[in-house]
C-alpha cells in the first residue's frame, strides 16, 4: 500500500534491521509527542484523566476488492488534521491542546500553527474548555503550556502585521512551566490545575 504523507516524506526507518531499544522516561531524546503519549498513558492506568491524541484522517485513493468479503488499500495520503493534537476530560473539564516543537532558544515561532487550528482553540474556549498549546523548546529542554488566550492573542497581532512568533521571555511571563518526572514523564496535568485556577479567577471577576 501507497501512503502519502503531508510533508512529501515517508516515516523515518532505523538504519538497522535490529529490534530497537525501547524508550525509557528518562531518555531526553524522545519526542514531545512521545512524551504526552507515555504520560496520558500513566494518567489513564493511574485514573488522573482520559485524554487521546486524535487520529489523523486519512484520505484513501485507490481500493481493490480481490474478494467481496475483503478490501485492499493500495494507495492513501495522510491529511492535514482538521483541528489539535489532544482531547480528553480531566476532572470534569473538557480539555482541548496542540503540541509543538521548536529548535529556537529564544522565541517560538507561530509558522508552527495554522488558522483552522487558532479557530478550533477559540471556539473550544467559547464552550469553556481548557485549551492550550504545550510547547518544548528541544535545545533547551523547557515545557510551557501556553494558555489558547495568549495563542489567539498572539496570532492576532501578527495578522495585523505584529510579530511572527511569541519570545521565550514572555512564554516565561504568561505560560506555565511543565515539570519533567519519571511517572508520568511530562507532568503537565500540575500546569493544567493552574490553568484551571487562572480561569476561574477571571471568571468570577
Amino acid at each position: 500500500m501507497t501512503i502519502h504523507y503531508p510533508n512529501g516524506q515517508g516515516p523515518q526507518r532505523p538504519a538497522q534491521s535490529r529490534p530497537q531499544p525501547a524508550v525509557n522516561f528518562a531518555d531526553r531524546g524522545m519526542s514531545l509527542e512521545a512524551e504526552i503519549n507515555a504520560s496520558n498513558a500513566y494518567y489513564l492506568a493511574t485514573n488522573q484523566a482520559v485524554i487521546h491524541k486524535k487520529p489523523t484522517p486519512i484520505q484513501l485513493v485507490k481500493v481493490d476488492y480481490p474478494k467481496r468479503s475483503a478490501a485492499v488499500v493500495r494507495e492513501a495520503y495522510f491529511r492535514r488534521p482538521s483541528t489539535t493534537d489532544y482531547n480528553g476530560i480531566y476532572h470534569g473539564y473538557y480539555i482541548d491542546f496542540d503540541a509543538k516543537e521548536t529548535k529556537n532558544v529564544t522565541s517560538f515561532p507561530l509558522k508552527n500553527f495554522h488558522q483552522h487550528q487558532i479557530d478550533h482553540l477559540a471556539a473550544c474556549l467559547k464552550q469553556g474548555g481548557i485549551c492550550f498549546a504545550l510547547i518544548k523548546f528541544t535545545r533547551l529542554t523547557a515545557y510551557y503550556l501556553l494558555p489558547a488566550s495568549h495563542l489567539i492573542t498572539a496570532w492576532q497581532k501578527q495578522a495585523q502585521g505584529g510579530k511572527h512568533s511569541i519570545p521565550l521571555a514572555t512564554l516565561k511571563q504568561v505560560g506555565i512551566p511543565v515539570q519533567l518526572g519519571l511517572h508520568p514523564r511530562l507532568q503537565y496535568l500540575s500546569a493544567v490545575d493552574q490553568l484551571i485556577a487562572r480561569q476561574k479567577g477571571v471568571n468570577h471577576e
